[in-house]
């Protein structure tokens, strides 16, 4: 019994453990970058590009909503005049599920030229499109869009691989999957933390597909 206690006490001891770390990372990414995300897209300063992180797109071709919102919020930077032009990444590992023909095909039914859009098949998590972003596309100056829960770890990630990015929030609604994200995002703050510490390098290195 009292060996049970003991592997009890360690299993709760290791557990606590393990949320203070995520929590303290967690916190890490929140300082690091809280002077450089944006609500107010009148306070967004002048940027190159505007990078839209990919999302889930559904069978039809159709964007998820949390997906629409970070493309919309793109178009609104570009009218705006922040930004002169799009890097659309996202993921593109099979043919038949393609968040960036999605997102190129979006902008244009809103009236932005092909011209303007960059994209990036190959951004199959937001470490790689950070990476890729700065140093395949050669995107220096840029505005990361996506939502205010994600935008701490992209722009960690951007910050200390050397890139001199801000993020604006695409928050535009409430979204029934918000919650298990951002629980999600917590873990997934650990992956970020380790593969900056290893300088990793994307799955792929070709600049375009």
């Amino acid at each position: 019994m009292n060996r049970l206690k003991k592997i009890i006490l360690s299993f709760v001891i290791g557990l606590v453990l393990i949320i203070f770390v995520i929590l303290g990372i967690e916190a890490i990414f929140q300082r690091q970058t809280a002077g450089l995300i944006y609500s107010n897209i009148s306070n967004v300063p002048p940027a190159k590009t505007v990078i839209i992180l990919g999302a889930s797109v559904h069978a039809d071709g159709k964007l998820s909503p949390i997906l629409q919102d970070r493309v919309d919020t793109a178009i609104r930077l570009y009218k705006k005049n922040k930004v002169n032009n799009f890097l659309v990444t996202g993921d593109h590992r099979s043919d038949d599920y393609n968040e960036v023909a999605a997102m190129v095909g979006y902008l244009e039914e809103n009236g932005i030229d092909k011209s303007l859009i960059i994209s990036d098949h190959a951004g199959l998590d937001t470490y790689d499109s950070m990476y890729r972003a700065g140093k395949l596309f050669e995107v220096e100056s840029a505005i990361v869009v996506t939502q205010k829960f994600h935008l701490p770890r992209a722009l960690f990630i951007a910050k200390n691989l050397g890139f001199d990015y801000r993020g604006f929030a695409a928050d535009q609604r409430a979204y029934q999957t918000e919650y298990r994200l951002k629980q999600r995002e917590k873990l997934a703050n650990l992956k970020a933390l380790w593969e900056v510490l290893l300088k990793k390098k994307p799955r792929t290195l070709q600049a375009r597909l």
